[in-house]
């Protein structure tokens, strides 16, 4: 890619929860958009999406929409992306890939800016955003893998509705309303809407994303295990991890155990991360201040507290890490690769 003023820039998935933060992350960074081409599925046609005051047309999504496009940012389900993300590319557009269709593809990187963006060059013209779960989590991970190598996470995730879509989001606003006016609660999308049995989110915790596979941990717990070492590009990194679903609309929060390979000290750990990129550390017992989701909601760093060395083992400590599943874990991560590449070109 040539460097220029400004980009066209396709979003596909426009008229959904990630494709409108998305829209509304370009607008929030000034990014330097010429012309912006909304994209969804054909029912979604005549719809608009607001841009700098404008409003703009919903097109189709087809290869043709591409030409002339220079960064397509798609959020709209792997089976698209699976069909278009190669027709943008071969039209000459950079894909940002925020679905898992090509996360564990060898020929296209997986990039966390933060942590990874080396990375970046060897794309054949895709690029994939991790899992929301994962991104956060290695943002925080990042200063510590660096100084002092990381042998193993115990990971357990507090997962927000909105990493399940707006049907999700809609559903744990009916249920409480439900369950405040002593209606019936109905659950048809959670754990996940394909399968045959549903639970109430609303006042409780679901531990389930993404259906099961045969090991036992379901596919979003595998996500961080795959994405995490192909990030750092560590294979021996070990990463235990349990998925859970609460009734929160915004913000992932994690209990993050991280085992180093050489020793450290706490007041070095908490140094670290203080100065690490895009990380903001809440971490003061004595006041009650640690990083909640409802203050996370609505900003792009990742938030870290509560640190402390384990119990029992010299070379282990804990701490939590919340950050806007939303933004941080896909439209800013999207539109940040974007602004790195063209940081890039100057």
């Amino acid at each position: 890619m040539e460097r220029k003023e400004r980009y066209n820039v396709a979003v596909v998935g426009a008229t959904g929860a990630v494709g409108q933060k998305m829209i509304q992350t370009l607008e929030d960074r000034n990014f330097p958009v010429e012309i912006l081409k909304p994209l969804a599925s054909a029912r979604s046609v005549g719809q608009f999406v607001s841009f700098h005051g404008q409003q703009i047309a919903v097109e189709e999504a087809t290869p043709e929409a591409f030409e002339g496009i220079d960064f397509a940012l798609f959020s709209a389900g792997g089976s698209v992306s699976l069909r278009l993300a190669p027709e943008a590319a071969k039209r000459g557009a950079i894909v940002i890939d925020n679905t898992s269709a090509f996360r564990m593809d060898p020929n296209v990187p997986l990039v966390v800016p933060e942590v990874n963006a080396e990375a970046i060059a060897a794309h054949n013209g895709i690029i994939a955003n991790p899992n929301c779960s994962t991104i956060q989590m290695v943002v925080a991970l990042k200063p510590i893998y660096d100084a002092f190598g990381i042998d193993k996470i115990v990971v357990s995730t507090y997962q927000a509705v909105s990493g399940a879509g707006q049907k999700a989001i809609d559903e744990l606003e009916q249920q409480v309303r439900g369950y405040a006016t002593g209606e019936l609660l109905q659950a048809n999308v959670l754990p996940v809407s394909s399968l045959p049995v549903h639970h109430q989110i609303a006042f409780n915790a679901i531990p389930q994303i993404d259906v099961f596979e045969e090991n036992g941990y379901t596919k979003e717990e595998m996500k961080m295990v795959n994405e995490t070492k192909k990030i750092f590009n560590d294979p021996t990194i070990q990463v235990t991890p349990t998925a859970v679903r609460i009734p929160v609309v915004f913000g992932h929060s994690e209990s993050v155990f991280v085992k180093t390979k050489r020793p450290f000290t706490m007041d070095a750990v908490r140094e670290l991360l203080e100065q690490g990129e895009g990380i903001v550390v809440v971490d003061d017992p004595a006041s009650q201040k640690y990083p909640l989701a409802t203050e996370a909601a609505g900003k792009r760093e990742v938030f870290v507290g509560r640190l402390r060395k384990d119990l029992w083992d010299e070379n282990a400590f804990n701490m939590w890490v919340v950050s806007d599943n939303v933004l941080k874990g896909a439209a800013w991560n999207a539109v940040q690769i974007a602004e790195t590449i063209i940081s890039d070109l100057a």
